[in-house]
Order: structure tokens, then C-alpha cells, then sequence
């Protein structure tokens, strides 16, 4: 119960969190009102960044999910040219964290990451379906334990300003082992080739947790 009250945060949150409880303190000498609304935006705040543990299925038949949020969409598409995949046909899912859900994002099977590469872009609202081709990004090509190929993107949106990237090119993951995070507002996108999609458009989902899709 204590760790549902008050979560681990990730370690990109605390100088947020200080700066919120400085401005709280300030503004409050200053105005009652002022105080607790920026009381509010510090408990926010805390929230925003918190890292809770999941429990993977550990089984790679079945990819789960690399962040919390919405599944925007779910398509087939060619893979991302920058990941020299687009002469690839693969199954793409979309999903959008909005500011209320945890930007925490773990890989959807164990194996290798096999090549990172980041973009920079534009901030357009992360719900967008131009914003895998324009905005600020990040893409893992992870190759699984068990041979099958999959990219995770993590999109940078409309108010997010960072793209925490925690892992290295030869990493050696578990299944919802974390990969990085997402300030403030943004979407994960996973392609993959030879799995049938699980989820739907308007499902949610929970990091490390949620199954995608199945072999």
C-alpha cells in the first residue's frame, strides 16, 4: 500500500520535484491560493516521474508493452528507414502517454539492442501520425532471444522536451527491462514483423505488463 501511495521515482524527477516544493514554499509566503495550487502541481510532479516495478510475462511469444497510454494505432506499415527497414513489411503499434500516465518505457522482449540512433525534430502533439516521421526521437532495434527482430520509437510531443535514452548499443535485456523515459507528454511506437496484434485502438496499456502481440 506505502508504494502505491508513494511510488520510487525515476531519478530524472528530483530536480523537478525540488524546484516544485521551492516554488510552493515561496509562493505560499506570498499567497494561500498560490501555495496550494503549485502544492498541487508539486504532487503532480512527483507522480509524473514515478518508476514503478512491473511484472513481465517473461515469454517471447508474446511482445508486451514498452510504455503506458492509449494505443493510437495499429497498422501494417513498411519498417522506419532509420533503421534501414523500409523495404521491410512489419506491423506497427502506436501508443500515446499523456501527462497523467508513467513515461517509463521497457523493451517488449529479452535480447540485444542492436542499434540506437536518435533524430532531432519538431514538437508537434505526439498523437499525431506526422509526428513519427517530424518530431524528436529515438529508436532501439532490439534483436530477441529468440531471433525475431523488433524497433521501439520513443517520440518526443507537444510539451515533452527530453528523450531519456538509459541503455547502451550490446545491452543485454529481459523483458521489460527499462530502456529510457519521455519528459512530459509523448508516444511509443514498436514495429515487428511475425506476431499477430493483441490490442485494439482506444485500449489502454501498462508498461512491461500489457501483452501486444502473440507468435
Amino acid at each position: 500500500m506505502f508504494d502505491k501511495i508513494f511510488p520510487k521515482i525515476h531519478t530524472e524527477g528530483y530536480k523537478f520535484i525540488i524546484i516544485s516544493v521551492f516554488l510552493t514554499i515561496l509562493f505560499y509566503f506570498i499567497s494561500t491560493f498560490l501555495g496550494l495550487i503549485f502544492l498541487i502541481l508539486t504532487v503532480w510532479v512527483y507522480y509524473f516521474f514515478r518508476d514503478p516495478e512491473r511484472i513481465s510475462i517473461n515469454d517471447d511469444d508474446y511482445l508486451i508493452s514498452p510504455a503506458d497510454g492509449i494505443v493510437l494505432q495499429v497498422k501494417e506499415t513498411t519498417g522506419p528507414k532509420e533503421m534501414e527497414l523500409e523495404n521491410k513489411n512489419m506491423t506497427k503499434i502506436s501508443i500515446f502517454m499523456n501527462v497523467f500516465d508513467c513515461h517509463v518505457n521497457r523493451t517488449p522482449l529479452s535480447g540485444k539492442i542492436t542499434d540506437i540512433k536518435y533524430i532531432a525534430g519538431k514538437f508537434f502533439n505526439a498523437s499525431l501520425d506526422k509526428a513519427s516521421e517530424d518530431n524528436e526521437r529515438n529508436y532501439y532495434k532490439i534483436q530477441g532471444s529468440n531471433g525475431e527482430e523488433v524497433v521501439v520509437v520513443q517520440i518526443a510531443g507537444l510539451i515533452a522536451r527530453r528523450i531519456v535514452c538509459e541503455s547502451s548499443i550490446n545491452d543485454e535485456l529481459n523483458q521489460g527491462d527499462r530502456i529510457g523515459m519521455i519528459r512530459f507528454g509523448s508516444r511509443a511506437d514498436l514495429y515487428f514483423e511475425n506476431y499477430k496484434p493483441l490490442v485494439k485502438v482506444n485500449q489502454k496499456t501498462i508498461a512491461g505488463e500489457t501483452l501486444l502481440a502473440k507468435k
